[in-house]
């Protein structure tokens, strides 16, 4: 029964919107999983596969992605924030070790800065902490004028292109096409949605040092949409983090190098296991 969950999608209501979500094993904090822009929770199916027989796993489609659907309200990093607070309550999870990657290390990084005491480790994956720059910024706005008068499928094949190591592209072109089947999956609003989320976040570099729970950075080494620099900006600032560099990945090295990428966060979370 519990495998057949696995591959369940269980539904809840939170902050006027229905989150979907994949809850499998057992433990008392679970590891919640957050995906990257504009990607679902089956992202982290290879985790879930790899911790559930040890620890309880959570995977959680955000506001407007996956099966959580929400086409009209504007995103943002605290909204995501709040709705994951809300979920944790719903479910009455009172600490949880969080695992963000891209957008959401971004989300992960909003809430042990504002809810602290929810959370009990940290793992950032291909991810950073600072905001965009202006020229960024003005970027985004380009791209979601361009969505706007044309659509977002051209948006969506550069980005998959994008997020890849060159070997990926070549060699793993059955994972290449399951992430674009995902990202192709979501609507023109949603990408603009998503994208003015990321343009107006804050930076949170400012607060690293105030982290105080055990943490893992993870990057691919030829990350070139959070390069790897940033990875080693956290790690300098976050007291006690750990740094694992995964070689042959681009920016989803969860999804390119699945077996080390599992190596290190099992590793992880052992270690945390361990010193309870």
């Amino acid at each position: 029964m519990e495998q057949e969950n696995l591959y369940q999608n269980l539904m809840t209501e939170v902050n006027n919107t229905t989150i979907s979500y994949k809850d499998v094993g057992k433990g008392d904090v679970p590891i919640v999983f957050l995906h990257g822009f504009p990607f679902d929770k089956s992202m982290w199916k290879g985790q879930i596969d790899r911790l559930k027989d040890s620890n309880r796993v959570i995977a959680i489609d955000l506001r407007g992605f996956g099966k959580s659907t929400d086409e009209k309200s504007p995103l943002s990093m605290d909204l995501f924030g709040d709705d994951l607070i809300a979920f944790l309550d719903k479910l009455n999870i009172e600490k949880a070790i969080i695992c963000g990657l891209s957008m959401g290390g971004y989300i992960a990084l909003n809430v042990i800065q504002r809810f602290p005491e929810r959370f009990t480790a940290l793992v950032l994956c291909d991810t950073q902490c600072i905001a965009d720059s202006a020229e960024v910024r003005e970027k985004r706005n380009e791209t979601i004028e361009q969505i706007n008068q044309e659509g977002a499928d051209a948006f969506k094949e550069k980005f998959v292109t994008s997020v890849f190591h060159p070997d990926s592209l070549v060699y793993k072109t059955e994972l290449v096409d399951s992430l674009r089947n995902i990202v192709f999956a979501n609507s023109n609003e949603i990408i603009s949605a998503g994208l003015m989320a990321l343009a107006e976040r804050s930076e949170t570099c400012s607060t690293l040092e105030k982290i105080r729970v055990p943490t893992l950075i993870i990057c691919g080494r030829q990350d070139e949409v959070t390069p790897l620099a940033q990875s080693e900006l956290m790690h300098e600032r976050i007291r006690g983090s750990i740094l694992k560099v995964i070689d042959n990945a681009g920016h989803v090295s969860n999804l390119e190098q699945p077996d080390e990428f599992n190596k290190h966060l099992a590793e992880f979370v052992n270690s945390l296991n361990t010193s309870l």
